[in-house]
């Protein structure tokens, strides 16, 4: 018997054939969608693919007798209710490890641009302003970043810092054992005094909420940049728009906001600020790898095997 799948994200139609090949797919990417789907199919409901934004609730999974399966499409999973789901005996997993390395290469493409100001200098291109009219702008040998939040992701970032000669420090809850030469801070103030750069790469929910505050960004200082492509509310906007109309940071490049899907409207007219649409894991092969290892979870729970990337 077919599956039946409630898919709670938009998939490009490349990548959702997959998913229509192999379940009943019930195709609900927005809120109304999503109220609609679960009034007329509960009861029908095998599977849930949706991602750590979008989310699942306790109330939700009460609704879905037949559910089984409550996946995040990526590594992020801070809004689905996991302890809900076991209590009621429902298997949950993520994507881990399946977008990693595109994260982590927008994630040094922003740093790029943020620290050499290309926004900046493609914007006085056009305006008839020449190099001898510019501030010169930093390279990364021998640059300080700090990742906050050395997982998976933070480590890609690590690797291909150093590998621009940057030198790496970290905070985390506790130090790890694989870091190399990697110093490590147990205080994110700490580490942004150290630090010329910070990347936040730590998962979001309470425990992170606001970890780059005005004191962080103040012990950054004036030469800094700020690059967040973990979650929105791990930074906060007010504190960040302050410190950047004041000059006491150099710049910002951010893929995820407190306010999204709203742009952040407090950095919107600064012209230090890089902002893209949270889309620092898309790429065609890592929203691939993310429906395959999906589907992949799906059959092993069907066959009575271990998950792939369980939760």
């Amino acid at each position: 018997m077919t599956e039946t799948l409630l898919l709670l994200v938009p998939i490009a139609a490349e990548h959702k054939a997959l998913l229509l090949a192999r379940f009943n797919v019930i195709d609900a990417p927005d809120a109304a969608a999503r109220a609609a789907a679960l009034a007329a199919h509960a009861g029908e409901i095998d599977l849930v693919l949706t991602n750590g934004s979008v989310g699942f609730t306790a109330a939700e999974i009460a609704v879905c007798p037949k559910l089984k399966l409550l996946a995040a499409q990526g590594a992020g999973y801070e809004n689905l209710d996991v302890a809900a789901a076991r209590a009621r005996g429902v298997a949950v997993c993520n994507g881990a490890g399946t977008n990693d390395d595109c994260v982590a290469d927008h994630a040094l493409a922003l740093l790029l641009a943020s620290v050499r100001a290309l926004p900046q200098q493609g914007a006085a291109v056009r305006a008839g302003v020449w190099r001898d009219a510019l501030p010169l702008y930093p390279h990364f040998g021998g640059r300080r970043l700090g990742v906050i939040g050395l997982g998976a992701i933070g480590r890609k970032i690590a690797a291909r810092a150093a590998a621009f000669g940057m030198v790496i420090g970290y905070h985390n809850r506790r130090p790890r054992a694989d870091t190399g030469d990697a110093a490590y801070f147990d205080r994110a103030v700490a580490l942004a005094a150290w630090a010329d750069d910070l990347v936040v790469a730590t998962p979001g929910g309470a425990a992170t909420r606001h970890v780059v505050d005005a004191e962080v960004l103040a012990a950054l200082g004036a030469g800094g940049h700020v690059v967040n492509i973990a979650r929105g509310s791990c930074i906060d906007t007010a504190a960040l728009a302050a410190a950047l109309l004041a000059g006491r940071i150099a710049g910002a490049a951010l893929d995820v906001y407190e306010s999204e899907p709203q742009p952040p409207l407090a950095l919107l007219g600064l012209p230090n600020v890089i902002l893209t649409p949270h889309i620092a894991g898309w790429s065609p092969q890592s929203i691939r790898a993310t429906v395959e290892n999906f589907i992949a979870n799906a059959d092993a729970l069907r066959r009575g095997e271990a998950l792939l990337t369980p939760l």
